[in-house]
């Protein structure tokens, strides 16, 4: 993927190795246990060029991790790293956002397997557990003081 976000915005950075809606579509995926380029073709009906760009993209990325499966003939699969697997939760929250705002005719959902129940994903300050959206919120460029904790959720 292009570099073309590297200031100092999170925001920009992240969406810069995460790429566009086939490479979430992609980390969703794999967050469900897909891992083979043909299982990933199928679940999403993605033609196999633009596949290959987003899996080498996330692999280099650091969201995906390539493993060799079969030597003969040469295979590899896909299995999400920890930062993979740290970005689940955002779609989970991009899910429900879309879920919310957007479900009109019915969306699929997210279910806790041993329970049973929906999950209804929100994101919190861990600090506080307050949601997200309670807060006003600026952003601090680094190296300067935005009153309480640089860099952190909080009030003004």
């Amino acid at each position: 993927m292009a570099k073309d976000f590297e200031g100092p915005c999170p925001v920009a950075r992240a969406l810069n190795r995460i790429g566009d809606a086939w490479s979430m579509l992609i980390l969703r995926d794999a967050g469900m246990g897909i891992a083979r380029f043909d299982q990933f073709r199928a679940s999403l009906g993605i033609a196999p060029n633009i596949l290959a760009r987003r899996l080498k993209a996330l692999t280099e990325a650091g969201l995906l991790e390539r493993r060799r499966y079969s030597t003969r003939p040469p295979r590899d699969e896909y299995v999400l790293t920890d930062a993979g697997r740290d970005f689940l939760p955002v779609l989970l929250t991009i899910g429900a956002w879309g879920h919310r705002h957007h479900g009109q005719g019915g969306t699929t959902r997210a279910i806790d397997t041993e329970t049973g129940r929906t999950l209804e994903p929100i994101v919190v300050d861990r600090e506080t557990g307050r949601p997200i959206q309670s807060f006003r919120i600026t952003m601090v460029p680094p190296g300067e003081s935005g009153g309480g904790n640089a860099g952190a959720a909080g009030e003004d």
